[in-house]
């Protein structure tokens, strides 16, 4: 480890913030992390009596955001990276899943995020250091039925992060977003929302996805640990990368779409070119 640095992530109750948060705490970072509850925050200070701090956050609450991180930066010292950890999945075919639950996949994953990221860019552009970290996901390249909302969501963080770190490029603040693929966490477990079927036209379609889904939560190829550890590289390097795949499925799959997308592009090029004046 190059040296010790305050690591803010949000959502360290489970998977991907519960396990970067302890393989962080063991390189010796300082971590603060944001749960919802008191159990929760004793929970995860009790990891580390040192260097582990949890505050209660919401990070759908962005009134309180900018306030409570202001207080983590009062009471730790300057934040060094920031780690958007905290979302969720939503599964539903569009026709059959209300507009209210869009808005709550993307005030979670996209307005929360963006939130955390607006609290902690003062003092970073200020110092002229810091990384970003947005976990998004290989759904925030690839498609498939059934997550709509959820892919939407990964897509916006996607473009947002790419964006930004453009913007803050002169600053010498990094912006990576880490899109993993299938990891055992509780993403399609406990931690994913379901619709209630209601248009039999999509049985056919989506019954077997839904149920495949549920069958392999805990069974993926994906270890959450080696994936925090993937995210400590990326933290310990001067030259992050602003996108970052994890998982051989999710480089597969990806690789895939955009050679799909290629060959989609040549097929119609000269009716692209045709529009030009």
């Amino acid at each position: 480890m190059t040296s010790a640095k305050t690591i803010l992530i949000t959502g360290v109750s489970s998977g991907f913030g519960r396990a970067l948060a302890q393989e962080a705490l063991a390189a010796g970072h300082k971590v603060i992390g944001t749960v919802r509850n008191r159990e929760a925050q004793q929970a995860f200070e009790a990891l580390d009596a040192q260097r582990a701090f949890g505050r209660l956050l919401d990070v759908t609450d962005v009134e309180r955001i900018d306030k409570a991180v202001a207080e983590i930066s009062s009471a730790f010292g300057p934040v060094d990276v920031l780690v958007n950890n905290a979302g969720y999945g939503y599964e539903g075919i569009l026709e059959e899943s209300p507009l209210a639950e869009m808005r709550r996949q993307f005030d979670v994953n996209v307005f929360g995020a963006v939130a955390m990221i607006k609290a902690v860019l003062p003092g970073m552009r200020e110092r002229r250091s810091g990384h970003i970290i947005n976990i998004t996901s290989m759904g925030g390249f690839i498609t498939m039925p059934g997550i709509a909302y959820y892919c939407g969501s990964k897509f916006a963080l996607e473009g947002i992060s790419e964006t930004l770190s453009k913007e803050l490029a002169p600053f010498n603040i990094q912006v990576t977003a880490v899109a993993p693929g299938s990891f055992r966490t509780d993403w399609a477990g406990r931690s994913m929302i379901r619709s209630t079927r209601s248009i039999p036209d999509y049985d056919a379609l989506f019954d077997p996805i839904r149920q495949a889904r549920k069958e392999k939560s805990g069974k993926q190829p994906g270890d959450p640990v080696n994936a925090a550890r993937a995210m400590l590289a990326l933290i310990e390097n001067q030259s992050p990368p602003t996108h970052l795949l994890l998982g051989s499925d999710a480089l597969e799959l990806v690789r895939q779409k955009l050679a799909a997308l290629g060959k989609e592009i040549d097929q119609w090029e000269k009716l692209t070119r045709s529009t030009d004046g």
